[in-house]
């Protein structure tokens, strides 16, 4: 299985959005990652870790802006890849949300380890 068969659309938000908008998306539609994106192009990727940071540490969700909480050393996997590896990728990285592209490179959808995970029990229930 290709993880291109388990994104649905991607939910981004502008660098310049605040924290608590960013959090309203992602309750909104149901994620747990936001593309940080302007111009088109991926800038970075805020969690919901990044915003529980933030909360942590003090800081103003109303005023604090998701460009300064992002993770900009952001990896991505072609659509193309396999489940298997982009888990592999995820446990190695330490990261919860992995962001998928096209062949072009423009981001078109994120897979969380979450939807690798029922993709990998699904499988191995449809072979027993």
């Amino acid at each position: 299985m290709q993880v291109k068969e388990l994104i649905g659309t991607v939910v981004a938000c502008d660098p310049g959005a605040t924290l608590k908008e960013a959090a309203k998306e992602m309750i909104d539609q149901g994620v747990g990652a936001l593309i940080v994106r302007d111009d088109g192009g991926m800038r970075g990727i805020l969690s919901e870790r990044d915003v529980l940071k933030a909360g942590g540490a003090g800081r103003d969700l109303t005023t604090e802006k998701a460009g300064d909480w992002m993770t900009t050393e952001v990896g991505s996997v072609d659509e193309s890849t396999d489940v298997d590896d982009a888990a592999a990728w995820l446990l190695g990285a330490g990261y919860r949300h992995l962001p998928v592209t096209a062949e072009a490179g423009e981001v078109v959808g994120v897979v969380s380890i979450k939807d690798i995970l029922w993709a990998i029990r699904d499988a191995a229930n449809a072979t027993d």
